[in-house]
């Protein structure tokens, strides 16, 4: 396969997760989605970052580029119910890695290499394959392993650029 086209293709698949994990960043804030409540382990759920605001408009701003990219690049290679899925299962996937930082007793905003760099990734692709299995041919293992190449340093950038606008505490 052309590498080039099919780094293309990654981007446009995963596009509407790195959309949405980016916007809690900015419009985050609010009531914490653990309610500040403590695990059975006696530790944080989440922590102060995962807020519902942030959770819910990083899914809306995840759809609506999901939806764009349909609109531009026809709804056979972007399907409406993947504009839904990819964004959810990124916030999802961040969740998780928020879940498992606060039980290696990782404060919010702390790094965890790999983790935070994949997990809304993993989080969208498994969202993703009910699609896959109902037959739509978008996602492939080599699109999911570009992907898995391609996000941490875009990731990585994205959050050096955030921590230099003082969006961000840290760089990563």
């Amino acid at each position: 396969m052309d590498i080039p086209l099919l780094i293309a293709q990654a981007l446009i698949f995963i596009f509407p997760a790195y959309c949405a994990n980016g916007t809690p960043v900015i419009a985050g804030g609010g009531t914490r989605m653990d309610f500040g409540k403590n695990f059975v382990d006696g530790k944080r759920i989440f922590g102060n970052n995962k807020t519902f605001r942030g959770f819910f408009f990083g899914w809306a701003v995840g759809v609506g580029v999901g939806l764009v990219e349909g609109f531009v690049f026809g709804f056979d290679k972007v399907p409406v119910l993947l504009s839904l899925l990819i964004p959810l299962g990124a916030l999802l996937g961040d969740l998780t890695g928020a879940f498992i930082k606060r039980r290696l007793d990782i404060a919010p905003g702390g790094l965890l290499p790999v983790v935070d760099q994949i997990d809304f990734v993993v989080g969208a692709v498994v969202f993703s394959l009910p699609l896959a299995l109902i037959n739509w041919q978008g996602l492939t293992w080599e699109l999911v392993v570009t992907v898995l190449l391609i996000t941490p340093p875009i990731h990585l950038f994205t959050n050096f650029l955030a921590y230099k606008l003082n969006l961000k505490k840290n760089p990563w």
